[in-house]
């Protein structure tokens, strides 16, 4: 087998790259994430040394070609940005392991700083209610109008904290376990896999949606089958799960409520805020969310934690700030 040389086109390594990340057995998803990187500082590095991509070598990414390549997406968002950063430190990191380079010039390369951001809940005391209320009535105007598949999507959202890609991910076979010990399988990122308690008023909800899907599309359901179908019987999408969804919201009334930027993501943050509140631990959110790090789980913790704001409270200043405002009555 020839090895290849940094006088070899980019495409050549990039190409190697996803070769020797293939037991990984990324998702999808993540594999198109990868190339959405590799594309955008690609287009730059066009731009800068005026070489086509198909003919771009590695020995013209240089530190000063990197560094043009990435000013030139500078008005992406900073998550964009160190997204970016990563998959490409990735690449290099993967290229001197091969001993292609000697040095991964990514590190003279400045990484942005990206803000901690507050999870992404629906607010509203009652706006869980509302949504499932909503979802159980049917929508309204709907031509084909189907509560129980809408109201056991939602529930599954809400109850088992599931990203959009794993919900949609879901067969028949994700359901495990005994009657009274059911328990929902999940493929997360990375094809890592997790099980969530599926508790018997959930269970009940999918059900009641299983029966009225074999009412709709008579015959058995084979156990490869997608758990979640749209009204034509395949296996929904995800643009039609975030159309569901966001119809859902505005049918409730709390599409304000909702967080710019996120849709079915809302519903997973809601989920995740819940259990924070009422005292689930940092450790057991990360199981139940699939978070390959602790960090990445503690935010909910720490926008929620009641001993926090309880420790807080316990400040002398508020007792003094009391006696000023008493006496001021």
């Amino acid at each position: 087998m020839q090895v290849i040389s940094p006088a070899d086109p980019l495409i050549e390594h990039i190409a190697e790259f996803f070769l020797a990340r293939r037991p990984k057995k990324h998702s999808e998803h993540t594999i198109a994430a990868y190339r959405r990187d590799f594309d955008a500082i690609t287009r730059q590095l066009v731009e800068v040394t005026g070489t086509r991509a198909d003919e771009l070598r590695l020995d013209q990414l240089d530190v000063r070609t990197l560094r043009h390549a990435f000013a030139g997406i500078a008005h992406q968002s900073a998550a964009t940005i160190s997204r970016t950063w990563s998959t490409w430190n990735q690449l290099f990191t993967f290229l001197v392991a091969e001993g292609t380079l000697p040095g991964n010039p990514m590190a003279a390369i400045e990484k942005p700083r990206v803000p901690k951001s507050r999870p992404k809940s629906i607010t509203g005391d009652d706006s869980v209610e509302r949504l499932l209320l909503a979802a159980a009535r049917g929508r309204t105007g709907a031509r084909n109008p189907w509560p129980e598949r809408d109201l056991a999507v939602i529930v599954t959202l809400v109850t088992c904290g599931l990203r959009l890609s794993e919900l949609l991910d879901l067969t028949m076979r994700s359901l495990d376990g005994p009657a009274d010990d059911r328990v929902i399988g999940v493929r997360g990122k990375g094809n890592k896999e997790r099980t969530i308690p599926l508790e018997p008023e959930v269970e009940a909800v999918i059900t009641e949606y299983l029966e009225s899907r074999l009412r709709r599309f008579p015959g058995r359901i084979a156990q490869t089958a997608p758990l979640f179908v749209a009204n034509s019987g395949e296996g929904m999408k995800r643009g039609g799960l975030q159309y569901l969804v966001e119809q859902l919201y505005r049918e409730a009334g709390i599409r304000t409520r909702v967080p710019a930027g996120a849709l079915v993501h809302a519903l997973r943050h809601t989920f995740a805020t819940s259990l924070a509140r009422n005292g689930a631990s940092g450790t057991e959110l990360q199981r139940l969310l699939g978070h390959e790090s602790l960090a990445t789980t503690q935010r909910y913790v720490d926008a929620t934690a009641r001993e926090v704001r309880a420790a807080a409270r316990s400040n002398d200043a508020y007792r003094a700030l009391a006696q000023v405002q008493r006496s001021e009555d």
